[in-house]
């Protein structure tokens, strides 16, 4: 993602963290934000609950939030909701944000604030450190600065900074050495396992990385990971087949397995024709931003995020995104949405979950033989699939 330095107004970036957020929210200033929202007095008893831990025995809980509990990032959003108003942002009747005034971004307890000048970001740190003291919750002094963006900054794992004028962001270097750790560490303990183990624990580790940094300046860190890579697997196979030679391990672990492709240094399972992709394959695509008043609750939107769905491609294989393309994104049982665009992960992480879990929850397969016919394969829901085979066999069982 790229914007240009003469259109580039806000070079100056409050990087603020909030310090241990979650454990200082204030439950009266939490309480009163919700008003008469009927189940307030449920979130009550949430927030008072207390915390067991194993040899620690019972806390009770007189403010905050337990970090990790389900419904802690929701309450931490209640309890800093206003917060882009404190710091000065303001919209023009279309939506968009005055030229004059700063940018909010936030996610959870991490924000950053664009601004013109340095003055402004120091004034917009001031007023948000007044706005936050009454709700129980404090800048992070170690952790918050003013920045020029020509110096840059890290920011939820991305790298944000203006090389010669023009604003770059990319993969962080922090993200790139905790992916490069990790993939060391599931090497090393795959030690001794056979080459299917390795595709499935890697293989999603890939995906799931690629696809929450294909929205950014990413190939040249693609290709570098790629070679980083390339190393892991060649000294797993030689760790493995300590015994023989270099040309007979190279011959069994890589080849021309992905069938479009003429690289022939892809590693792979002889046996089963799997292989393991490579970082640079996945696409770079362009990051729509979401319109800042859309919600996924509210119906009169559905026309918007449908036609967000189609522009965002999830990133499968070509011929489940043809087929995605021929249904509109509907499931043929159950008429329901395949996936959900308003709902995207939000980390490397998540992005592994959802692929994996993407797969299992969707499947091809032949609807109605005798309608459609042997060679119609259509997308479903599993669970769509397997209740129609349900209902099938039950008829099947009534007509003997």
């Amino acid at each position: 993602m790229t914007c240009k330095g003469s259109r580039a107004k806000r070079v100056w970036a409050l990087d603020s963290d909030l310090a241990a957020a979650f454990d200082r929210i204030d439950h009266d200033r939490l309480l009163a934000a919700l008003g008469s929202f009927p189940a307030r007095g449920m979130i009550r008893g949430w927030l008072k609950a207390g915390v067991f831990e194993a040899g620690k025995g019972f806390a009770p809980t007189e403010e905050g939030t337990p970090q990790g509990g389900a419904i802690s990032p929701l309450l931490l959003n209640v309890a800093l909701h206003g917060l882009e108003e404190a710091a000065g942002v303001r919209y023009l009747a279309s939506g968009e944000t005055r030229p004059d005034s700063p940018v909010v971004v936030r996610y959870a307890d991490d924000l950053v604030a664009l601004c013109h000048s340095q003055q402004q970001a120091q004034q917009v740190q001031g007023r948000l450190a007044a706005w936050l003291a009454p709700r129980g919750l404090t800048f992070n002094q170690d952790k918050t600065k003013v920045v020029h963006l020509d110096d840059g900054l890290d920011f939820l794992g991305f790298g944000v900074r203006r090389y010669r004028g023009k604003l770059l962001i990319k993969p962080s270097k922090t993200a790139i050495r905790r992916i490069k750790r990790r993939l060391a560490e599931e090497m090393r303990r795959l030690r001794g396992s056979n080459v299917q183990a390795v595709l499935v624990t890697i293989v999603p580790i890939i995906r799931g990385w690629a696809a929450f940094y294909r929205g950014v300046v990413s190939k040249q860190v693609f290709t570098s990971l790629d070679d980083y890579m390339w190393r892991l697997t060649y000294k797993w196979a030689t760790y493995t087949h300590a015994n023989k030679p270099k040309s007979w391990v190279t011959a069994r672990y890589y080849g021309r397995f992905h069938p479009t492709r003429t690289d022939r240094w892809i590693f792979g399972n002889r046996n089963s024709g799997a292989y393991l992709p490579k970082f640079a394959w996945t696409k770079i695509v362009r990051h729509y931003m979401v319109r800042g008043t859309a919600s996924p609750d509210d119906p009169t939107l559905a026309q918007y995020w449908a036609n967000r769905r189609r522009r965002n491609k999830p990133p499968l294989d070509n011929a489940t995104l043809r087929l995605l393309q021929a249904q509109h994104g509907r499931c043929p049982l159950c008429g329901d949405y395949l996936l959900h665009a308003d709902h995207e992960p939000g980390s490397p992480r998540e992005w592994e979950q959802w692929l994996t879990g993407t797969r299992k929850a969707i499947t091809r397969h032949s609807l109605d033989i005798a309608v459609r016919g042997p060679d119609d394969i259509r997308l479903t829901h599993t669970s769509c699939h397997r209740q129609t085979i349900g209902v099938s066999k039950e008829s099947a069982l009534l007509h003997i």
